[in-house]
């Protein structure tokens, strides 16, 4: 890969026919044209996410004489760049001079570059930037951009694969996944973990349509010129979530939902009693992970361990011991119940306390609480064979 080295380009240079597309929260072209600000590969605009610090910030250094670092262009025809390294710190530049945010003055007030005094909007105009030019193969510019870390913001694993396997697939799943202004934003927020400027949406959409091989699904179709596929299981998993789940709480976002969905989506619920059952443990209040309460559900509420159910505190596993280790004394049976209905050397034998587990006498799927009163202490060779029967 060559680069070649250019002081001389203005930020008016760089702002000059400067377009945002504020639906898709991207700047587009630069340079009179020239420059493609934002090519597929690239991440969305984030630096407006924080509000507004970081963009701020880019002013605010350009007013002080501060660098803002090195800027690198990909060289794609004769007239024709697009930003390899840069992209965030240009689109604030030129959202700023097209007024689409201010920055305070010396005085605290708000100031757009507007109305900016003539000597600020000069500085700002004519102040220099740092520039290579790459040419290469596109093998060569993709390992590049890999390499790199925007402004202290390092690419996620989703933003590194969108520049691997840029094209038409990956321009279409970022204008369908990644685009804040998409109606279903919000409905898909309920059960989906993140940003979609940060293609967490598509990381996920893409992740339960290729049973987590994002990057084998995404070499594939690469070149495809829809994303139907995609679209169609990313909203079966959704539309299904929601009919069986008519209550939208919390805990139900950042679930794998697409591995339920292949696992249990071919049998039948009744969303009325799972509305009932999911109250029900959502009142229940021995149940520590109410994430779980959904797998649970969909498995028949049948693995306990899915809820974290709270065990006994320490305070009455000392008080039962103590109370039925008194009792098998005077017996003269084993202070574990099952060990002493049984035919061993162990039917008389006096357990230590640390050798013994608390167990529910009645299971807590049955309805057991998890008191004084329904506990009981076994060996701990009893109380794992005994499960949750």
């Amino acid at each position: 890969m060559k680069t070649i080295l250019k002081t001389d380009i203005t930020v008016k240079d760089i702002c000059e026919g400067f377009v945002y597309n504020e639906l898709e929260g991207k700047g587009l072209f630069g340079l009179s044209g020239k420059l493609t600000i934002q090519p597929e590969y690239q991440r969305n605009y984030i630096y407006a996410s924080d509000g507004g610090k970081r963009e701020i910030a880019v002013i605010e250094s350009i007013l002080k004489g501060y660098p803002i670092g090195l800027i690198y262009f990909n060289v794609v025809s004769e007239s024709g760049l697009e930003v390899l390294d840069g992209q965030q710190r240009i689109t604030s530049l030129g959202r700023f001079l097209t007024d689409k945010f201010a920055i305070k003055d010396e005085n605290g007030m708000e100031q757009y570059f507007s109305g900016l005094a003539k000597d600020k909007q000069s500085k700002i105009l004519k102040t220099t930037l740092t520039i290579y030019e790459c040419k290469g193969e596109e093998s060569e510019i993709k390992e590049w951009f890999r390499t790199i870390n925007i402004a202290g913001v390092p690419l996620n694993n989703q933003e590194l694969l969108n520049a691997v396997y840029s094209g038409p697939f990956v321009t279409l799943g970022k204008e369908e996944f990644s685009n804040s202004q998409n109606a279903n934003i919000q409905k898909w927020s309920a059960y989906v973990s993140g940003s979609a400027n940060r293609q967490e949406f598509l990381e996920c959409a893409l992740d339960w349509v290729s049973k987590c091989n994002i990057g084998d699904y995404m070499s594939s179709h690469r070149n495809d010129k829809n994303i139907t596929e995609l679209k169609t299981y990313f909203n079966s998993v959704i539309d299904w979530v929601s009919n069986v789940f008519t209550d939208i709480e919390s805990e139900m976002k950042g679930i794998e939902w697409g591995r339920l969905y292949e696992q249990y989506h071919k049998k039948a619920y009744d969303p009325v009693k799972v509305s009932a059952e999911v109250k029900k443990l959502y009142g229940d209040p021995y149940i520590k992970n109410r994430k779980g309460i959904f797998e649970y559900i969909l498995g028949g509420s049948v693995n306990t361990k899915l809820l974290e159910v709270r065990i006994f505190d320490e305070a009455i596993k000392k008080a039962v011991y103590v109370t039925q280790t008194t009792k098998a004394e005077k017996k003269g049976k084993s202070n574990c119940s099952h060990c002493a209905i049984g035919h061993d050397a162990n039917k008389s034998k006096i357990w230590k306390l640390d050798e013994m587990d608390a167990d529910h006498v009645a299971a807590w799927s049955k309805g057991g609480a998890t008191s004084i009163k329904n506990c009981e202490m076994l060996c701990k060779t009893h109380n794992r064979a005994k499960g949750n029967r």
